[in-house]
């Protein structure tokens, strides 16, 4: 099935997370009784989080036609003969006016009706409340036939940990099994021949042991009588035994020998020699700089960390900014496409989760309004990103509150976020 951007302006995002299908039309029947029927609309209208029957009854208002759509069958039709294209055309309209929230543009709402019977739309991604303009003919329609609350609206955030649980639990298991795979190598390596001599034979004659699964075949009291149990363990001895069970040519590959090889340097990035100066520091704007300088060069995120001379925090708060050196708005979705340097500065520890939203919190401050206000789209990219924990989060924007900066319009702009993010955990904890 053919995916597409859900609204006109994001058509050219190659990143964009929301998708819907491309809708397909039929005409049927002609004469008077021509119809156009909306083949896939349950579809469409799944992937945009409302009922088929608005999309439907939308399209009927706007062309003057009858239109009706069959809750037990699924069909969609609308009187008339109506190509593809105009539908679409229509249909973009209504994502417009009927989904994507006013404020950021986020197909991620949910229509509520007001006691004064007023529809609105609630973005989950922001918080930001939409008033949709009551003299549309299919506010009527909706008043009517009201959407149904959902009653587990967090069952996504729910999913994710549980997938994020056993993706833990599968690299502990794999670790297991590699650290098995190694000791039964190690042992296998290391098992040395044991050699026996018969006792009052007189003979000289070295016997070598039998194997385990052939001393199984023996009764016990015989081989405590007739075996002598002797093992080697000099270097000479374990050279001697190797050569025995390997190869001429595979004998002289084996290194018995505790000594490591030296470890392989890794070529610096470029500019790191001349990027750190003597005294092993060096100033915000110059970090910024040597950060701007690597990613012009594509230099790893690992790589440029490790370039800069800073702290923690300064090095994460230099290379933030020189990823959004240039952005004027939309920060969030040219974040996303360089999360991989995000992913590299929390990587060192989940507390360096802070470390990450305290650049923010920096960036922000050097007046920046435009940042400041898409402070919860960015979080919320990186959220679903995986990048940022909730736990973080709340610990972060607790702490501003009450810190030096509490004077801040970013603890507004967040807020919204913040409290999505509350009542996520206290319902899957309910639940």
């Amino acid at each position: 099935m053919a995916l597409q951007n859900i609204g006109a302006s994001n058509s050219d995002d190659a990143f964009y997370r929301y998708k819907m299908p491309k809708m397909i039309t039929k005409i049927e029947g002609r004469g008077n009784g021509i119809k156009t029927n909306i083949v896939n609309m349950v579809d469409v209208a799944k992937a945009l989080a409302r009922p088929a029957s608005y999309t439907t009854k939308y399209f009927g208002c706007e062309l003057g036609a009858q239109s009706k759509f069959d809750e037990k069958t699924g069909v969609s039709l609308v009187n008339g003969s109506h190509d593809t294209a105009k539908l679409a055309g229509l249909l973009e309209n209504f994502i417009k006016k009927y989904v994507q929230c006013y404020g950021c543009g986020n197909p991620e709402t949910e229509i509520l009706i007001t006691k004064t019977q007023m529809v609105q739309l609630k973005c989950a991604a922001c918080g930001f409340v939409s008033d949709v303009d009551m003299r549309d003919k299919l506010t009527s329609f909706i008043l009517k036939n009201p959407p149904e609350q959902k009653k587990n609206s967090k069952d996504k955030k729910a999913m994710r940990r549980a997938e994020k649980e056993r993706l833990k639990e599968g690299e502990a298991a794999d670790k297991v099994m590699k650290k098995l795979t190694k000791d039964v190598k190690k042992t296998k390596d290391g098992h040395a021949k044991t050699t026996s001599k018969k006792k009052g034979n007189g003979s000289d004659e070295d016997h070598v042991s039998p194997t385990v699964s052939q001393a199984g075949d023996k009764d016990d009291s015989e081989e405590d009588d007739d075996v002598q149990w002797q093992t080697d363990t000099s270097a000479e001895a374990a050279r001697l035994r190797i050569q025995e069970q390997l190869s001429t040519v595979t004998a002289d590959m084996v290194m018995l020998t505790t000594v490591e090889e030296p470890v392989k340097k890794v070529a610096k990035p470029i500019h790191e020699e001349n990027s750190k100066p003597a005294n092993g520091n060096a100033s915000p704007k110059k970090l910024v700089d040597i950060a701007k300088e690597n990613l012009k060069k594509n230099v790893g995120p690992k790589e440029i960390l490790e370039t800069l001379s800073g702290s923690h925090q300064e090095n994460a708060s230099a290379l933030y900014e020189a990823l959004l050196d240039g952005v004027e708005k939309g920060f969030a979705k040219h974040l996303l496409k360089k999360k991989s340097y995000l992913a590299a500065i929390v990587v060192e520890g989940e507390d360096s989760q802070l470390v990450l939203l305290r650049a923010i919190e920096e960036f922000c401050g050097k007046s920046n309004p435009s940042a400041v206000k898409e402070v919860p789209l960015i979080l919320k990219a990186l959220y679903d990103a995986d990048i940022l924990e909730e736990e973080y989060v709340v610990k972060w924007y607790e702490e501003g509150l009450n810190g030096e900066n509490k004077r801040s319009s970013i603890w507004k702009n967040a807020k919204p976020f913040v409290e999505w993010l509350q009542s996520a955990e206290s319902e899957s904890e309910e639940e």
